[in-house]
């Protein structure tokens, strides 16, 4: 038999040997890795942080002056969607019995708050809140039975709403500030680095 057969023959054994051993290389770390509720609330935490970081980016990037910009009549304004998150932000985790600040009402918050401080404040206080809420759910929690905007629903089902929202309205602020000429900064080119003489 020619010896490049030979190799190939050799190597085709070798990996085949490989793939024998990959289910049970996985399966190992499968046992290692913690639960799967545990894997998701770590995976919703980031995510969370992700649009808390941005959202929190822009809230600082708008001018004062523009917090009561809106695209048009009957439109949220820039302030109102940071206080649209932040209302949220309480309000969903409070469907599975989170608690919320005392004298928050869902249906004035978002409205109750103009200055650029103010909103920036209560938006950066009701991110603090959410990850609390969702860092104290157990594995069991994700399953648990409630009632979502009057139909049935789970626990884990108000965290993928909670979390897409955030993004949801993340995607909006950006284009409110790019239509108000604000670069969101984790978007701005980073300066090319002096050359050292």
């Amino acid at each position: 038999m020619p010896k490049h057969w030979m190799l190939a023959i050799a190597s085709l054994a070798a990996a085949a040997s490989l793939s024998t051993l990959a289910p049970a290389r996985a399966a190992a770390q499968d046992a290692a890795a913690p639960a799967s509720a545990a894997g998701m609330k770590a995976d919703l935490l980031h995510w969370v942080s992700d649009a808390e970081s941005k959202l929190n980016q822009l809230a600082d990037a708008m001018p004062a002056a523009k917090y009561s910009w809106r695209p048009g009549k009957g439109v949220r304004s820039v302030g109102e969607v940071y206080m649209h998150v932040a209302t949220a932000n309480y309000g969903i985790p409070s469907m599975w019995g989170a608690s919320v600040p005392a004298g928050f009402n869902p249906q004035t918050y978002e409205k109750s708050l103009t200055s650029k401080a103010e909103v920036q404040k209560a938006l950066r206080e009701s991110f603090v809140s959410l990850k609390e809420k969702i860092g104290a759910l157990s594995d069991a929690d994700f399953d648990r039975s409630i009632t979502m905007y009057g139909s049935p629903s789970t626990v884990r089902n108000a965290c993928f709403l909670v979390l897409t929202h955030c993004h949801e309205h993340l995607g909006q602020s950006i284009a409110y500030a790019r239509t108000n000429g604000v670069v969101p900064p984790w978007s701005k080119p980073v300066p090319a680095a002096k050359p050292t003489q």
